[in-house]
């Protein structure tokens, strides 16, 4: 059976710093968490200006996974770990904070100095709290790692985490969850399936389409009620772009403060010591090697 729409959340303008602003429709007034989604951002398509000044603001994180679709663009991802590495139009990534990592993120030197478009799509995933104190990690896959769903004219789906259809995604987490990113022309209408249970969401990222006889705009989060399994899409216009995500529920305690998620107030007050006193390791705002 269909699902039925539980809540439509606008994505709202926040300042994430002076130089970065996003979309984020979660957390929201009406919704503040679907546990294991707890942040949804929207890195809209930006124009960034030639001779932008190239930057690292280290910044540190615990307890969750940041899940990033880079639209179009190029983004430099940098942390504690020694990774040092570039998502460019159609890559997924995803860094597993765990214990502790300091992380940067930002355009490219490259498209600083020459200018362009950047777009990203980002989420904050829970990680059960015996997990939380595990080992970060950091991956990333191109298009072609992302298995193709759909074979339709007119419509590209890539699976990017979690089994869906017999293929499986290349991103692995701790919670278990379907993520798909994908496009559709107008009039093409695609079903989808979701486990019952499970918290289902469509983002669009632009364009408009149609579900359950609603009509959803883009920067608009819809979610779905958790009983019945089935939810047809429809494309209202050329250049629909959609997220499609699903997730076991977490039904666990979940505090949000800074960059941190944890399972209690607690833990989060000794993140930010620990932060303070250097326990999550170090990320020079001045090494601007991003090859």
């Amino acid at each position: 059976m269909q699902k039925r729409i539980d809540y439509i959340l606008e994505g709202r303008g926040i300042d994430v710093s002076p130089e970065v602003k996003v979309s984020e429709p979660l957390e929201h007034k009406d919704f503040r968490f679907i546990n294991p989604f707890v942040v949804f951002r929207h890195f809209g398509s930006e124009l960034v200006d030639p001779a932008t000044e190239f930057r690292i603001d280290p910044q540190p994180y615990r307890g969750f996974a940041q899940l990033s679709f880079q639209i179009e663009g190029e983004t430099f991802h940098k942390n504690s770990l020694g990774i040092d590495s570039i998502c460019v139009g159609g890559d997924v990534q995803m860094m597993f904070a765990g214990r502790g990592v300091v992380h940067s993120e930002g355009p490219t030197r490259e498209l600083c100095e020459n200018g362009g478009r950047q777009e990203i799509v980002q989420i904050w995933v829970n990680v059960p709290a015996e997990c939380k104190w595990d080992d970060p990690y950091y991956q990333k896959f191109s298009p072609r790692k992302q298995p193709i769903l759909f074979d339709q004219s007119g419509v590209t789906m890539r699976l990017a985490i979690g089994t869906y259809e017999g293929c499986t995604g290349p991103i692995e987490t701790y919670t278990p969850m379907i993520g798909m990113l994908g496009e559709m022309e107008v009039g093409k209408r695609i079903q989808l399936s979701a486990k019952p249970g499970w918290w289902t969401m469509i983002y669009v990222i632009a364009g408009t389409i149609n579900v359950c006889f609603e009509t959803i705009k883009e920067c608009n989060l819809v979610v779905f009620e958790k009983s019945n399994d089935e939810i047809i899409v429809t494309a209202e216009d050329d250049g629909a772009h959609i997220l499609y995500l699903s997730g076991e529920p977490l039904d666990e305690p979940v505090f949000v403060k800074d960059n941190f998620v944890m399972a209690s107030a607690v833990e989060v007050e000794q993140a930010i010591e620990d932060a303070r006193n250097g326990k999550f390791g170090r990320l020079d705002k001045h090494d601007d090697k991003d090859d």
